[in-house]
């Protein structure tokens, strides 16, 4: 029987991958945007057209108290997986943070994925089984001076990874994370080529991750190949930290 995953943030650059991966393994895809409806339509039309998949695309606001509950009102149809991958960056000192970004970064990376899961999981648990994946970050393992609360955010996802997956784990539902290093999308738009230089040197492997990797790992967890896998962090970081 066919499979349904909603991905969140399907159209920046790691969530359109992973959805591209998704649909080569033949899941019905719902995918989820925030303000980019051109560019999660033109992907839903091509994974239709390549994949013949059913593909369809849902707003949302994450960032808000009541993206997590709107956003599950539009989803009519059970859910089989759910990739937790909207999200954003922040640089900057602690110092000079006011306190509608921290509220927005939490609301964004840690309280909406937690509603969000929290309304989808009855049918998941009646099935008996399910998985997710949250794509987290390097820096939820390591922590980054001048991306302390992007870092505290990864953290909580970490920790909400882990707890999730030992309450769920009798109910046949998996639960991990995949926690990328420096990744070759948008997000790297605010360092320059020389910084970006100097990025991929600290790198073992010494060059930033392709989506398309990211991608491939959430695939795995999310796959029968990965059953007997919960509650971990998937390091996909080039060595960069180990």
């Amino acid at each position: 029987m066919k499979k349904t995953a909603l991905v969140t943030g399907a159209s920046g650059g790691i969530g359109k991958s992973i959805s591209e991966s998704l649909a080569a393994e033949g899941y019905d895809l719902l995918l989820h945007y925030n303000q980019n409806e051109s560019a999660a339509a033109e992907l839903a039309e091509k994974l239709k057209r390549s994949f013949g998949i059913y593909a369809d695309i849902l707003q949302g606001d994450l960032s808000t108290p009541t993206g997590a509950d709107e956003l599950t009102k539009s989803i009519v149809q059970p859910v089989d997986a759910i990739v937790l991958n909207s999200g954003r960056s922040h640089f900057g000192l602690i110092t000079d943070v006011d306190n509608a970004t921290v509220q927005e970064m939490v609301q964004l990376h840690v309280a909406s994925p937690y509603m969000l899961t929290r309304n989808l999981l009855p049918g998941m648990i009646r099935n008996k089984s399910g998985a997710i994946v949250a794509v987290s970050s390097i820096w939820g393992e390591t922590g980054a001076s001048c991306e302390v609360l992007y870092s505290m955010a990864k953290g909580a996802q970490h920790s909400f990874v882990k707890g999730l997956a030992k309450e769920l784990a009798p109910s046949g539902i998996r639960v991990n994370a995949v926690a990328p290093g420096a990744v070759d999308t948008n997000m790297m738009n605010q360092f320059n080529p020389d910084e970006l230089e100097e990025i991929a040197d600290e790198i073992p492997i010494g060059r930033l991750a392709q989506p398309k990797e990211v991608a491939e790992a959430a695939a795995f967890l999310l796959s029968e190949k990965a059953s007997y896998i919960t509650g971990q962090i998937l390091s996909v970081n080039g060595g960069w930290h180990c």
